[in-house]
């Protein structure tokens, strides 16, 4: 028996989304604003000379600093008012969530201040969000006044102009991540980190077939490097559509001397589910502490330069702490989304259960441990897809846009995106069925 939503899909053609006015509205929204993000990536910040940052750039753009710069789409490259890009809110996302789970009052606030206390809980990831990004500018302002030749006016009215300037644009890209989440379509913070990457994909190529043309790398490696990327996106969307279906089952009633109910139906748990959320909070975490010392590595200390370079793309140990970042976070944001108890209880107010397992506790348990053997896989295969490819990069100094990070997050969001305007084309025509069988109903 085919379903509502299959036969909707069967039928899904461009008529169908011209008639969306609502998500024609959300996609000319998003793009508008994706635009602006983009735009403020090329203004630099003020009192400094671009030439001499490209200059510093091109000498401290491996490693660390080259990944910061492919998050932020090029900004750091330019130092532009965006070059903190989105990382002060993610890494201040990532501190209050592990703040929830340890201190009882902010637990208090998530789990029972209902829509309030989510709020008090945004609230204070702006804040930690400004203190995060105040740091991380002043760092940056340090940084480039010992780089010789690069502001052209140093001292404490340079350093207040930077601070502000990389404050304002962090927290211009929170709001404008929330307005498109809000009244867009697709997830705003996902979205800009996206757009990043995917605007300076076509330079990254450019570059790379450049150092073919020069001898730098063969043919047979850029082949290679071309066909990996393909298989990598193919695995991609093949385990991120992957799921385990529970079976649900619904009792019998009588009411009356009608009989309802018996129906089945399905759970579905991705094999991921915390989707792209493990390799950018990993990335955010291993790109804080070094963020501004690649600009000032002469005046380093010697320790600092050594965790510099150890912690550079293709070490072995950014490559272990970044494997145990992903994770660790896998576990951690799967349990923040998916709540076993929770979901038991629903299906056992709903009259639903399991079959072979008990309503309540039982289910609980046997939901956990279907979780955890399902982040068990979903933790490897990220760790697989993030790391393997890093190897190549390393080996044959490619861009890091072809990584295996920028890819996940580049499909990732593309699949979330586009199963959003799906939902948006289905509820459009579930409303020109529902208005149709209506006139129908006149007319007889």
């Amino acid at each position: 028996m085919v379903s509502a939503a299959e036969q909707l899909a069967a039928n899904m053609n461009l008529s169908a989304f011209k008639g969306a006015t609502e998500l024609k509205q959300r996609i000319w929204f998003t793009l508008g604003a994706l635009l602006i993000y983009r735009l403020g990536t090329y203004i630099p910040l003020p009192g400094i000379d671009p030439v001499a940052v490209n200059a510093l750039f091109q000498q401290n753009q491996s490693g660390i600093i080259g990944m910061f710069n492919m998050f932020a789409g090029g900004a750091v490259g330019r130092m532009a008012i965006f070059a903190l890009n989105i990382m002060p809110y993610i890494t201040a996302s990532i501190i209050i969530q592990l703040l929830t789970a340890a201190v009882p009052h902010l637990a208090q606030l998530k789990k029972e201040g209902g829509e309030q206390g989510r709020k008090q809980i945004n609230q204070y990831t702006r804040y930690g969000t400004v203190l995060l990004a105040a740091m991380q500018g002043y760092g940056i302002a340090i940084g480039l006044e010992r780089a010789e030749g690069i502001v052209i006016d140093p001292g404490l009215f340079f350093q207040l102009s930077t601070v502000i300037t990389l404050v304002g644009g962090t927290i211009f890209l929170m709001w404008l991540g929330e307005q498109i989440t809000a009244r867009g379509v697709g997830n705003g913070i996902s979205l800009i980190i996206f757009a990043g990457i995917v605007a300076e994909l076509p330079s990254a190529l450019v570059s790379t077939l450049e150092l073919g043309r020069q001898g730098a790398l063969s043919s047979l490696v850029i082949l290679l490097l071309l066909i990996m990327v393909v298989i990598v996106i193919a695995f991609i969307v093949f385990m991120e559509r992957a799921q385990r279906r529970l079976n649900v089952q619904y009792p019998k009633r009588q009411i009356g001397n009608k009989m309802t109910g018996g129906e089945s139906s399905h759970l579905p748990l991705k094999l991921n589910v915390s989707g792209v959320i493990p390799p950018i909070f990993a990335s955010s975490l291993l790109l804080l502490p070094v963020t501004v010392a690649n600009f000032s590595t002469e005046q380093s200390p010697t320790w600092l330069g050594g965790i510099i370079a150890m912690l550079g793309q293709g070490q072995p140990l950014y490559m272990a702490l970044y494997a145990a970042l992903i994770i660790f976070f896998c576990f951690f944001y799967t349990s923040i989304v998916f709540n076993p108890e929770d979901t038991a209880n629903n299906l056992k107010q709903a009259g639903g259960f399991i079959p072979g397992i008990r309503p309540g506790a039982r289910t609980a348990e046997y939901l956990d441990r279907i979780l955890t053997r399902l982040t068990v896989v979903g933790a490897l295969y990220l760790t697989l897809v993030c790391l393997l490819p890093e190897f190549l990069i390393r080996r044959y100094n490619v861009p890091f846009y072809f990584g295996g990070t920028s890819v996940l997050i580049v499909v990732s969001v593309t699949m979330d995106t586009v199963s959003q305007i799906q939902g948006y084309l289905f509820a459009h025509q579930y409303e020109g069925l529902i208005k149709k069988s209506k006139l129908g109903g006149r007319v007889r």
